[in-house]
């Protein structure tokens, strides 16, 4: 039994060194880089095929779902994708404008101050919901689906371009608004009161 045993185990052995000198005899050729499109890309299975990362990179498919991306001038604060998001990944802070703000790439007209906007690419699914939603069309996903960093805080990305000063100061603006709005409803009313 002893004798079956260790002639199984040089076969064994002898068939894993077999298949690696097969492979390093076949390095010296190189594979090449396909497109994903090509017919024959899985068709091609000698040479090396590791890719030498960062300066060759796989071809990466349009359709793909990678890092998101906020065009903040077309976003209309409609917070649609952060309800969506099945991981809550997305924070939005909104301040109501004293007026519209101006419109978008699509005509629509903005009114709401995107005080917040962060994507937190760490939780992310990558599942395109956010982007389904938007009305605007201003949340995409971009062909980048590398941004390696050694602090994970990193990888929440801000896209809003208001500093808390500014925030602050709408918020403001806003308040005084719904002030003047209330004393004159007020002044309305006792002069509808003394007629």
């Amino acid at each position: 039994m002893t004798i079956k045993n260790t002639i199984s185990s040089f076969v064994t052995a002898w068939k894993g060194l077999a298949l690696t000198l097969k492979h390093l005899l076949a390095a010296g050729k190189k594979r090449q880089t396909l497109d994903v499109k090509k017919d024959n890309y899985f068709s091609e299975q000698e040479g090396v095929v590791t890719v030498q990362y960062p300066k060759e990179k796989i071809p990466i498919p349009e359709v793909g779902r990678y890092q998101l991306h906020v065009e903040i001038d077309d976003c209309i604060v409609c917070d649609l994708c952060a309800k969506i998001c099945p991981v809550d990944c997305i924070e939005i802070e909104s301040i109501k404008g004293t007026g519209p703000l101006g419109q978008t790439s699509d005509g629509t007209v903005k009114r709401l101050h995107a005080a917040k906007f962060d994507i937190d690419m760490a939780k992310c699914l990558y599942c395109g919901l956010c982007t389904v939603v938007c009305p605007t069309e201003c949340i995409t996903m971009t062909n980048q689906y590398d941004r390696t960093v050694t602090n994970v805080a990193e990888l929440t990305y801000k896209f809003s371009d208001m500093t808390p000063e500014e925030a602050e100061e709408k918020r403001q603006e806003l308040a005084k608004q719904q002030a003047e709005k209330q004393a004159a409803k007020e002044a309305a009313m006792k002069a509808k009161k003394g007629e």
